[in-house]
């Protein structure tokens, strides 16, 4: 048996650099169902009491169907470090730059959301480059005929990556921890 390696013991194997993304490029995130679970989480961490977020009987009374989701409560969802995204990127990874939302549709508990990001821009630079993505939220389609899934919030952020292309600067860094570079 061979001995075990922790610097191998990786969610995705092969990590990317700068140059391995492409315009377009679309990361899944798992779905996720809006139960009251995951609103009174939310409203416990985010010290909102508004009761649009809690009351049942108060968001009925205003024509909504069930508690609304607060926008950063859906927002959470499609952060890069809910799917495989920044294991892809364990070691070119310099950091989150900035992000930005619009909340364009309601989330309601019980709708079930399915997040995605999208390669929009790539930046390169002399040695890093600032990858952009599109964050996406669909809602599944609510009862009713006529009912098609919609674009319930929408967001951008831009990561800075390191570039596997050599540079005056820094060699390339395109191997695995603890390893010498192929």
């Amino acid at each position: 048996m061979t001995e075990f390696d922790p610097a191998l013991h990786r969610m995705v194997p092969q990590q990317r650099w700068f140059e391995d993304f492409a315009l377009g490029e679309r990361f899944v995130i798992p779905s996720r169902t809006m139960t009251t679970a995951v609103f009174s989480a939310f409203q416990a961490a985010s010290g909102d009491t508004h009761p649009v977020h809690y009351d049942i009987e108060y968001c009925r009374a205003r024509g909504m169907p069930n508690l609304l989701a607060h926008g950063f409560q859906t927002l959470i969802h499609t952060a890069q470090g809910s799917g495989l995204f920044p294991f892809m990127m364990e070691e070119s990874l310099v950091g989150f730059l900035e992000q930005s939302s619009r909340f364009l549709k309601p989330v309601f508990a019980d709708d079930t959301i399915y997040p995605a990001l999208e390669v929009t821009e790539l930046t390169p630079g002399r040695s890093t480059g600032v990858v952009t993505l599109q964050h996406r939220v669909q809602s599944a389609p609510r009862a009713g005929p006529g009912r098609n899934a919609e674009v319930s919030h929408s967001s951008a952020a831009c990561a800075a990556l390191i570039s596997a292309t050599p540079s005056p600067i820094r060699s390339p860094r395109r191997r695995v921890r603890g390893r010498p570079a192929e």
